[in-house]
């Protein structure tokens, strides 16, 4: 079985291939504090809990944009695995001409999402990943990456607002009944739900205007679903996308 192991700012998700089925997945904190040893007993726990062990694992795929985590994750798989990770980065063959000024800046899962988005598609792309920050990545019509925006994530905006104003206390996202609130907990919802669905919505929309063409947008991430039930600018949401992109880019450099 694969392994594949997606480190981001504020979450690590992992996910179990065989062959192209993805068989579990989990999520848990992104902590660069924690030893080889401590994440080998959660990842342990994990696998346990779904009747798996570290001796099913064939191979094992990362991508991070966490930097101090790559020596950690690479620890892991070879102490505890006997494996050594295949780690997203410049010289990996990822099918894809990437457009940009230095491609060594892009960030793994940027490009891990664009090979993903394109294999499904085929066509013209914006891929939206909210996560820590949410990015915006445009993939032309023939496969190449071209470049994008990063925005603030939700929890950022949000967590400055929390510490930034001291009267306004810390609210749940959720999408309020209307936006026009009646008190400060609904107010505070209304301007951080429908502000962040007005970011995506103007972004997509500058996007399209700039490429002269229609791509069609996907959204990942954990707030791709809500944010895609209030507007008619996603068209589709694919919640793991970034798992398997991986897996792609796994089969392009196995050999």
């Amino acid at each position: 079985m694969l392994l594949v192991i997606d480190v981001g700012n504020t979450n690590t998700v992992l996910g179990i291939y065989a062959g192209a089925e993805l068989k579990k997945d989990w999520r848990v904190g992104t902590d660069k504090y924690r030893t080889v040893d401590e994440y080998a007993m959660l990842i342990n726990d994990l696998f346990r809990l779904s009747g798996l062990s570290f001796s099913d694992l064939s191979d094992v795929i990362v991508s991070t944009v966490v930097p101090p985590m790559l020596q950690t994750i690479e620890g892991l798989c070879r102490q505890y695995f006997h494996l050594t990770p295949f780690v997203v980065g410049p010289g990996m063959k990822t099918g894809m001409p990437i457009h940009y000024d230095n491609p060594r800046e892009v960030g793994a899962d940027r490009i891990v999402n664009a090979v993903a988005a394109y294999e499904k598609t085929g066509c013209a792309l914006i891929v939206v990943d909210f996560g820590t920050a949410t990015t915006f990545d445009v993939i032309s019509a023939d496969g190449s990456y071209q470049g994008g925006a990063i925005a603030p994530g939700v929890g950022i905006s949000a967590d400055a607002l929390f510490e930034r104003a001291s009267k306004l206390p810390r609210v749940e996202f959720s999408r309020p009944a209307q936006i026009v609130a009646k008190n400060t907990i609904h107010s505070m919802q209304a301007g951080i739900f429908f502000g962040y669905v007005g970011l995506v919505e103007g972004i997509v929309s500058r996007m399209k205007k700039e490429l002269s063409q229609s791509p069609k947008v996907i959204a990942t991430g954990g707030l791709a679903a809500p944010i895609a039930n209030a507007t008619d600018c996603i068209d589709q949401v694919e919640p793991f996308l970034t798992l398997e992109g991986l897996r792609l880019l796994y089969e392009r450099n196995r050999n």
